[in-house]
């Protein structure tokens, strides 16, 4: 078997939340939207990835999920998130941070998720 890519369904009570962390936030880029249908969605892009966000609030208080992105370019990104959008930073895990299994991370959290961002040294 092969697989090309994992695409996460991510629920929202609010899909405006979801919207703010990864196309404000993290600049993911909208490739299909229906927000004004009665089970608003809509499709998120970025350099390959791909992430299904869903208002759903019955959904959402049962699925918290924590993900991983992984780049090149840790400092970067600390500097684009921590500079834009700094109240995204979680407490635990704020700034870079160089782990025991030799990844450095820092993580992001909202209402909804938790990202752990990695890159590996």
């Amino acid at each position: 078997m092969h697989f090309t890519t994992l695409v996460p369904n991510i629920f929202y009570p609010d899909i405006k939340d979801g919207l703010r962390l990864f196309v404000d936030c993290l600049q993911f880029k909208i490739s299909h939207k229906e927000l004004q249908s009665p089970k608003p969605f809509c499709v998120l892009k970025k350099e390959g990835l791909r992430i299904n966000l869903f208002q759903d609030a019955a959904l959402a208080q049962e699925h918290h999920p924590e993900f991983r992105l992984v780049t090149l370019n840790i400092e970067e990104v600390y500097n684009k998130v921590s500079t834009s959008h700094p109240e995204y930073l979680h407490p635990s895990l704020k700034t870079i941070t160089l782990r025991p299994w030799g990844a450095k991370e820092f993580a992001l959290m909202d209402k909804q998720l938790g990202i752990i961002i990695q890159e590996w040294t």
